[in-house]
């Protein structure tokens, strides 16, 4: 079974940017679907944004034109570029695969904590 770890969180100031990268243990090229997701304090877990193995991408409205989902498939890892960051964006993010059924999900990764404050 393929497991994920998460890196790259940090402190930012808002507006800032971070490059989230996570980890495969195995080749990522052939797992069709992959996503970022995260939880903020108090929160549920929520998804962010989801690829394709075509490099189709898609992502919640919060994160629109300022989040960036991408692979490379020879280094099997995924990344997150983090643009112009804001506080609502402070939680731990996740990667995982990508599915509708995601919530059913009973691995995860121990996550990269994002805190964005002035």
């Amino acid at each position: 079974q393929v497991q994920f770890v998460e890196s790259g969180g940090g402190l930012v100031q808002p507006g800032g940017s971070l490059r989230l990268s996570c980890a495969a243990s195995r080749s990522i090229s052939s797992i069709y679907v992959m996503a970022w997701y995260r939880q903020a304090p108090g929160k549920e877990r929520d998804m962010v944004a989801v690829i394709s193995a075509s490099g189709a991408s898609n992502y919640a409205d919060s994160v629109k034109g300022r989040f960036t989902i991408s692979t490379d498939n020879a280094k099997n890892t995924m990344f997150l570029q983090m643009n112009n960051l804001k506080p609502e964006d402070t939680a731990v993010y996740y990667c995982n695969f990508g599915s509708s059924n995601w919530r059913d999900f009973l691995v995860w990764g121990q996550g990269t904590q994002v805190t964005v404050s002035s």
